[in-house]
């Protein structure tokens, strides 16, 4: 393959290393007050397709359980001590799910923690069913806060929650996803386990894919399939794949020399995504890269599973939820996001 090609060709590929993400195109929604105090969510900011304004039906529950643990940020305030690594950049990655008169959810939901000092990266998972107080709301699944108050909330739910504060947001679709796989000529994923399941591809409609365990070479609709089966799996391992993926699109991409063509690369990649983050911070992280092209060992993962929550049934609606361990995830966040 020409390894010459033009970083506009990239671009999705640069995204995908930073955000992996199952979403549909997803446009924004502003959270404003009304003057009675309640909340609106303003129909006229989710268009279809077709331009057509489309209602958010936020799902609210009628019992709510109490979690038995309190949230990490509330168990550590008054603690000044509390402070992330000097260099540390945080980022939340979003994928979401649009449906047609419904509001979204983003059911992806992966914290991306560079250490710019350190010349690492630490990608920890969230469930998406996780259960948590989302301030100046009730408790609700993780994934509806960006639905409900856009980033600003989400980050507020995070602070609170896990003592975690996000610098910036990335939300990104994965329309082209196939094609940009395709283009790098495939890529060369790294299963730790087997992944089984029914697939319709165009040349395999119908048919059974498995990947792994071990190295393989997945194309753009395999790739697809494999970050999203889940008949024969859950969610927790729907959050493996996904990071087993990025770090497969991470590793083909710096085969491109993309840190050289990173303007190029930016000015497509902020029509491709939504996100605040600059020029300045996407180079920041591009920095990093070479290093942890070179060192494997240099990217660490952790995941919010099934240890740290328990399973729960809102009773008035049949809803599953996953009430948080706030003690045992508070465990998991000290070592990925403080202890680089």
């Amino acid at each position: 393959m020409n390894k010459r090609m033009n970083p506009s060709n990239l671009i999705m590929a640069a995204a995908l290393l930073i955000s992996l993400t199952i979403a549909c195109t997803i446009p924004w929604l502003d959270l404003s007050k009304q003057a009675d105090g309640g909340i609106q969510l303003l129909a006229d900011a989710l268009k279809d397709s077709a331009g057509e304004p489309t209602a958010f039906q936020p799902f609210y529950y009628t019992a709510t359980p109490t979690n038995a643990a309190q949230p990490i940020m509330d168990a550590l305030v008054p603690n000044p001590g509390l402070l992330p690594p000097d260099g540390q950049i945080n980022i939340l990655v979003l994928g979401s799910d649009l449906r047609p008169n419904s509001g979204y959810r983003t059911d992806v939901v992966l914290l991306v923690s560079v250490y710019t000092k350190e010349n690492k990266v630490s990608l920890l998972s969230f469930p998406r069913d996780l259960f948590v107080e989302i301030p100046g709301l009730q408790e609700e699944r993780i994934n509806t806060a960006m639905g409900y108050g856009g980033f600003a909330l989400l980050a507020d739910t995070f602070e609170h929650n896990f003592a975690i504060h996000m610098d910036h947001y990335i939300m990104t679709n994965f329309q082209g996803f196939r094609n940009i796989v395709d283009t790098l000529g495939g890529i060369e994923v790294d299963a730790s386990q087997n992944t089984a399941d029914r697939c319709d591809l165009s040349y395999a409609h119908g048919s059974w894919c498995s990947v792994g365990p071990g190295e393989e070479t997945l194309d753009g609709e395999l790739a697809l399939w494999y970050v999203r089966s889940r008949y024969t799996s859950s969610d927790f391992d729907r959050t493996r794949r996904a990071q087993e993926v990025l770090i497969a699109l991470f590793k083909k991409l710096m085969t491109f020399d993309a840190v050289s063509n990173a303007p190029e690369i930016y000015n497509e990649f902020i029509s491709a995504v939504e996100t605040d983050m600059s020029l300045s911070d996407f180079l920041a992280i591009l920095n990093v890269a070479p290093a942890l092209f070179s060192d494997r060992d240099r990217i660490q993962q952790y995941a919010i599973g099934t240890a740290h929550v328990t399973p729960y049934t809102i009773p008035s609606s049949g809803a599953y939820v996953l009430l948080p361990d706030y003690d045992a995830i508070w465990e998991v966040v000290q070592e990925a996001v403080y202890n680089p």
